[in-house]
């Protein structure tokens, strides 16, 4: 049975664009909100010694991401007030296909039953505040061909993408929630 939240924002977009921040200011202003499990990921498996990251085994990364994902999106599922999630479901699609692999059946499902609001603010690749550092070692240009791999996997699944202004976080922050408060 397809689910759909309306009180479910995803923030989306490429490596470096500002979502993260655009996540904990919004955290900071007492929204709900649901990090990112890419970088806990990445962070547990240097502890444990384990290769399931975005340089290393792909795959297993995407799996653990994915987990991640369902666990977030049921436990937020009694809530009714606005949820902001740093990235969702279709984001594996996009990631399936970025590193050349089938999207799995459980993913498709996913992302055809557990639907987040219609509305989807992506970050454009930014490559005035775009960094590398030790979890996102990817270069700009793989920033933004993974923007575009999220992007299509988004409106492949039928969301309505808004895209970010290039402004600070504060306008930022303003920009989505006059979007998310007008529902």
């Amino acid at each position: 049975m397809k689910t759909y939240r309306p009180n479910f924002f995803v923030v989306t977009g490429g490596p470096g664009a500002g979502k993260t921040s655009l996540i904990n200011a919004l955290a900071d202003y007492g929204h709900l909100h649901v990090e990112e499990a890419g970088r806990r990921i990445i962070r547990e498996q240097k502890l444990s010694g384990g290769n399931a990251t975005h340089d290393g085994d792909r795959v297993a990364y995407r799996e653990l991401m994915f987990e991640h994902a369902i666990e977030s999106y049921r436990r937020m599922t009694t809530e009714t007030s606005v949820v902001f999630f740093d990235r969702g479901f279709p984001d594996l699609a996009g990631y399936s296909r970025l590193i050349g692999e089938s999207v799995p059946p459980d993913i498709e499902r996913a992302i055809a039953l557990q639907r987040y609001n219609n509305l989807v603010f992506i970050a454009p690749p930014w490559k005035d505040i775009y960094a590398a550092d030790t979890e996102r070692r990817q270069d700009f240009a793989e920033g933004v061909t993974t923007h575009d791999a999220i992007r299509d996997a988004y409106q492949q699944a039928g969301y309505e993408l808004i895209e970010l202004p290039k402004a600070s976080i504060e306008s930022r922050v303003d920009f989505v929630l006059a979007r998310a408060n007008t529902l």
